[in-house]
C-alpha cells in the first residue's frame, strides 16, 4: 500500500507540475521555454536538501541511501553505460515527448502519444531483459576475468562528485543548490512559459519533491520508474520460456500508482489535464519510447531515478547520465528545428 500511495503522489505531482506534457519536454529540449528545467531543478535541489536533512538528523542508519553506482558495458570507460545510455535516453525523450516517468502521467491523463511511447517502452524492456542485459553482463564478466588474469586488481570506485573532487559533501551540496536556485530564478524572471503551466513550474517542482519526501518516509527509498519496464521484461520472458515467474513487482506497483494518481487528479481538477498539442507521430513516439527505456536501463536509471533521485545523492554517474541525456535531446531538437 505504501508503494501504491507513493506512486500515486508522484503521478499526481508530475501532472500538477505540467512537465508530463509532450509540448513541455520538446520545447525545453529546443530551449523555447524553461518550464521543464525550472520544475526539474527545483525538484532535484529540494530532494537533495531533504536527503541531507534526513540523513543528518535521523537516527543512525534510518535512511541508508547509497549513491548510484556507475554503469558500464566495458567499451571505453567505467561510465560508458551512463554516457551511452544517457544519449539514447535523451534521443528517445525528444522523439516521444516523454520520459519513463512522465509517460505514466500521460497515460493517466489520456495523452494519445503516451500510449505509443508506453508500447515502445514495454518492447524496450523486453529487448533489454532478453538480450542487451545478458550481453552486457557477459561483457563485464569477461572484462573482469581478463583484468584478473593480467594481475590487475579491481580498484575501489568513488561514486560521488565530492569524493571525486576531494572536497566536503556540504560544499558540493551548497554549490549545487546555489546553481539550481540561480537558474530557476533567472529563467523565471526573464523567460516565459506556455499555457501548460497551470501553476508556477517551481511550485510544481516542490510538489514532485513532496512526493519524494513521502517515498522516503513511507518506503525509505527514492523514486524511480524505468526498472518497472525491466520487470515487465522479466515477466514476459518468464511466461514465454515457461520458467518460474519473478517475485519482484514493487516497481510495477509504483508505476501503476503513478498512472492512477495522474488520473484521479485530472478528474478532480480537469484543467490540469488540458494538453497543449504538439506534433508527435505514433512512429516517433513508439521509437522514442523504445530508445528511452533501452537507454535508461543501460545507464541504470532515468530522469527520475538518476535525475531527481541520483543527483540528490550527488552521484557522479547520475550527473553524467542526465548531462548526456539533455545534451542528446538538445542536439536532436536543434537538428529537427
Amino acid at each position: 500500500m505504501n508503494t501504491l500511495v507513493t506512486g500515486a503522489a508522484f503521478g499526481a505531482a508530475l501532472t500538477a507540475s505540467g512537465v508530463y506534457q509532450p509540448s513541455v519536454i520538446v520545447s525545453q529540449l529546443k530551449f523555447e521555454n524553461w518550464h521543464m528545467m525550472q520544475a526539474f531543478l527545483t525538484a532535484t535541489a529540494s530532494s537533495a536538501a531533504l536527503v541531507h536533512l534526513l540523513q543528518t538528523f535521523s537516527p543512525h542508519g534510518s535512511f541508508p541511501l547509497p549513491p548510484r553506482s556507475f554503469s558500464t558495458i566495458s567499451l571505453f570507460s567505467r561510465y560508458d553505460g551512463n554516457l551511452l545510455g544517457g544519449l539514447l535516453l535523451g534521443t528517445g525523450m525528444m522523439l516521444s515527448g516523454a520520459c519513463p516517468g512522465t509517460v505514466l502521467a500521460q497515460i493517466g491523463t489520456g495523452v494519445p502519444s503516451g500510449f505509443y511511447a508506453l508500447q515502445g517502452g514495454i518492447i524496450g524492456g523486453i529487448v533489454y531483459t532478453g538480450f542487451l542485459g545478458p550481453w552486457t553482463a557477459r561483457r563485464n564478466a569477461a572484462a573482469k576475468a581478463e583484468a584478473k588474469a593480467r594481475g590487475q586488481e579491481e580498484k575501489e570506485v568513488t561514486k560521488t562528485v565530492y569524493e571525486n573532487l576531494g572536497v566536503s559533501k556540504s560544499s558540493v551540496l551548497m554549490a549545487f543548490e546555489a546553481i539550481c536556485a540561480s537558474v530557476v530564478v533567472s529563467t523565471a524572471l526573464w523567460t516565459s512559459v506556455g499555457p501548460e503551466a497551470k501553476i508556477a513550474p517551481w511550485v510544481g517542482g516542490l510538489c514532485i519533491a513532496g512526493a519524494q519526501l513521502l517515498s522516503l518516509l513511507l518506503r525509505k527509498n527514492l523514486v524511480g520508474t524505468s526498472t518497472s519496464f525491466e520487470e515487465v521484461g522479466d515477466w514476459f520472458w518468464g511466461i514465454f520460456k515457461g520458467k518460474t515467474l519473478p517475485q519482484r513487482y514493487n516497481n510495477l506497483l509504483f508505476v501503476s500508482g503513478a498512472v492512477l494518481g495522474a488520473k484521479l487528479l485530472t478528474v478532480a481538477y480537469p484543467a490540469l489535464g488540458q494538453v497543449t498539442e504538439v506534433a508527435v507521430s505514433p512512429v516517433a513516439a513508439g521509437l522514442g519510447g523504445f530508445l528511452m527505456i533501452i537507454g535508461s536501463r543501460i545507464a541504470g536509471g532515468c530522469t527520475s531515478g538518476h535525475g531527481i533521485s541520483g543527483i540528490s545523492l550527488l552521484s557522479t554517474s547520475s550527473f553524467l547520465t542526465i548531462g548526456a541525456a539533455f545534451g542528446a535531446g538538445a542536439l536532436l531538437g536543434l537538428l529537427r528545428g
